[in-house]
């Protein structure tokens, strides 16, 4: 990077809550980002002083079945971690939002539940969870992101189970918080609203027997919106025109344009930020399902205002914006390297001609920050305020590449990041896919 260029970079309005350096390759994690009133944690793993591998407890070979199951030491790490982040940062598991849940596969989840309840002390916020196909350290078979607040006047936590959205009790989490201006709704499926009538909901699948009545996708992304989403807002005044950010959670990639045509349908004035991620399969809790989405609102009537973002930046799919600012927080769109069509874009190509004379994972990296820095801007804040990045490569074997273009923007800082392997991508051709959010000071 040119002197010019780093001389250009803004100061950072966030703080950086117990980072490291891991090494070899001098990565700079923060576990924690304060900024403002929000902290976020993200990219937990079960790491000693989150630093270089798995911590020895969890994956003792030697004594491996003595004491508690290995998962159950995986999810005590994380958390026993996740507690000096929120204290580092002035808060603690009251104040916690929303929590993100990724695993290797369904054998693990009732340990991990098992601990996320004591944690939480039976009061476990808005969840998502669903499976994935690999992460980045050996051993690993979960990996959690965490957003919480700092106690203080105006910022009140309130959890609402709406009758009308069961929850599992092995699950124990609420479907819809509240916090301040904005509203967190739980990953929503098209698990049956009544178990014996399930796996899918009747509503949400096509009819025994027959080939050409419905496209499954469709059927499925319908039943979520408007048997799951909406009335998780309808609780608290809210409508779907509230929502600023939504991850849509599918297992095949195939499903994106038929899944877009119906969420565009309904968001056709003010969709949100949105970010596709294609999971393992099954990703689910019902081994049937094929969607997962979350999301996060502005509460109606409040103060807090849903910005739409635009700095003309393309998007990956059509009809998605690259932004939305909703006060002090700025949510981005999944940002792959695409032109205008939706196609690789030309510069983060590499030469089919000269095919080692480039890294693919480097060329779209440097593109895409480029273009994340141009909506920061936009939005009057800057990529040094980033609170949560999250990275899904098609090979983790690119991270390190990743990493080193992340320093080339934003030499030296400390970053909150997430690295998960995907079966796949959007955009033919791309190899790495952000899902960013800043903090707007």
């Amino acid at each position: 990077m040119s002197a010019s260029r780093k001389d250009a970079l803004p100061k950072s309005a966030v703080t950086p809550l117990l980072p490291v350096v891991i090494q070899p390759g001098n990565i700079r994690y923060a576990p924690g980002i304060r900024a403002g009133r929000w902290l976020f944690a993200t990219g937990h793993k079960a790491t000693a002083d989150f630093n270089g591998g798995m911590a020895p407890e969890v994956v003792d070979e030697e004594a491996l079945r003595h004491g508690l199951p290995k998962h159950k030491k995986e999810a005590k790490r994380i958390f026993y971690n996740f507690a000096k982040v929120l204290k580092a940062g002035g808060s603690d598991s009251k104040h916690v939002v929303r929590v993100d849940q990724y695993y290797t596969g369904g054998h693990v989840v009732n340990a991990y539940h098992e601990v996320r309840r004591e944690f939480f002390a039976g009061e476990v916020p808005p969840s998502t969870s669903n499976l994935h196909q690999k992460f980045l350290l050996p051993g690993q078979d979960m990996e959690v992101q965490l957003i919480a607040v700092v106690p203080g006047n105006g910022f009140k936590l309130q959890q609402h189970h709406p009758a009308n959205l069961p929850v599992h009790a092995t699950s124990g989490y609420s479907p819809v918080l509240t916090c301040g201006d904005y509203v967190f709704v739980a990953g929503q499926t098209s698990e049956a609203l009544k178990t014996e009538e399930g796996p899918l909901d009747p509503a949400a699948r096509m009819p025994p027997g027959h080939l050409w009545k419905g496209t499954p996708i469709k059927l499925e992304t319908e039943f979520v919106i408007e048997k799951k989403l909406k009335p998780a807002l309808a609780t608290i005044g809210n409508t779907l025109a509230d929502v600023v950010k939504a991850q849509v959670y599918l297992r095949d990639v195939n499903d994106i344009p038929a899944f877009n045509e119906v969420w565009t349908k309904h968001f056709l004035k003010a969709p949100p930020a949105t970010t596709i991620i294609i999971t393992a399969t099954p990703g689910f809790i019902c081994e049937a399902s094929r969607i997962e989405i979350n999301t996060i609102s502005v509460l109606e009537g409040s103060r807090t205002k849903k910005q739409v973002i635009d700095a003309g930046v393309p998007t990956a799919f059509d009809g998605h914006v690259q932004a939305i600012r909703a006060g002090d927080l700025l949510f981005l769109s999944g940002l792959m390297a695409v032109d205008s069509n939706g196609a690789l874009a030309f510069p983060a190509r590499t030469n089919p001609n000269q095919p080692y004379f480039g890294s693919a994972v480097h060329l779209q990296m440097d593109y895409m920050l480029a273009q994340a820095q141009r909506i920061c801007r936009k939005a009057g804040t800057s990529l040094a305020n980033l609170v949560r990045a999250q990275q899904f490569h098609t090979d983790l074997a690119d991270f390190n590449g990743a990493w080193q273009v992340w320093q080339q923007h934003l030499p030296s800082q400390y970053l909150p990041f997430s690295a998960i392997e995907v079966p796949a991508l959007g955009v033919p051709g791309s190899v790495v896919m952000l899902d960013l959010w800043v903090y707007v000071p």
